[in-house]
């Protein structure tokens, strides 16, 4: 009897996936078989990157922004203002030697009475005559009329006061030598009208300066208008 020998038909298994590359998921996500669509994703990603890119550089210039917002106010415009504050409020103090020599050219009044008692001698001009002089005679006195001639020669004793009323001229040389203190406000003088209006222009950008925040913090509080920044 022959045996009939059946070998085990073989089992056919089903073929496995092949594992495609890692690139092709990536590819997929890109191109799909459609051009726009892969446009709009490139574009989409590419746009993404864009403005983080953006985001981070507008975030350091910002900080960038604060301490240039703070230079620029305290040590320029801030200083500006203040120091044209003061300028206007300032004194100069100072003391000046003068040495100088001042010439006199005036007249004086001079008023007075002047006594005058002395003795003196004269001498006539003309002849003078003398009525009723008593001459002395051998030792007796004679009443005559007498003429004393010209040219005769008299010791007079003088007792008057004589007025005096003139004006007296006066040239004099007078040397000075002074130290004069000086203390001169500058608000009182021409200056102040240009310090007051450097004060004015640099007043905007302080005012303007002043209402702009100093850092994040700040920043974020402008929403909320002092809240929950406010103290």
């Amino acid at each position: 009897m022959n045996t009939l020998s059946s070998d085990p038909e073989p089992v056919h298994q089903p073929d496995e996936p092949k594992t495609a590359p890692e690139h092709s998921g990536r590819s997929r996500f890109f191109w799909q078989g459609k051009v726009l669509p892969a446009f709009w994703t490139t574009a989409s990603v590419f746009s993404i990157v864009i403005n983080i890119v953006l985001i981070v550089v507008v975030l350091i210039l910002a900080g960038e922004l604060f301490s240039i917002k703070n230079l620029v106010q305290v040590q320029l415009v801030d200083g500006l203002y203040a120091n044209f504050v003061k300028m206007d409020e300032a004194h100069i103090r100072t003391t000046i030697q003068v040495n100088d020599t001042i010439q006199l050219h005036d007249s004086i009044p001079v008023v007075f009475d002047l006594p005058l008692k002395q003795g003196t001698e004269i001498t006539l001009t003309k002849d003078t005559p003398i009525k009723k002089a008593n001459v002395i005679l051998n030792g007796q006195p004679v009443p005559t009329d007498i003429i004393l001639k010209e040219g005769t020669r008299m010791s007079i004793a003088l007792d008057l006061v004589v007025p005096v009323n003139q004006q007296v001229p006066v040239e004099l040389s007078v040397p000075i030598h002074l130290l004069v203190p000086v203390d001169i406000p500058l608000s009182q003088t021409e200056l102040h009208e240009p310090f007051t209006g450097l004060q004015d222009v640099v007043a905007p950008y302080k005012k303007f300066l002043d209402g702009l925040p100093d850092s994040w913090g700040g920043l974020m509080c402008i929403p909320f208008k002092g809240w929950p920044c406010s103290p």
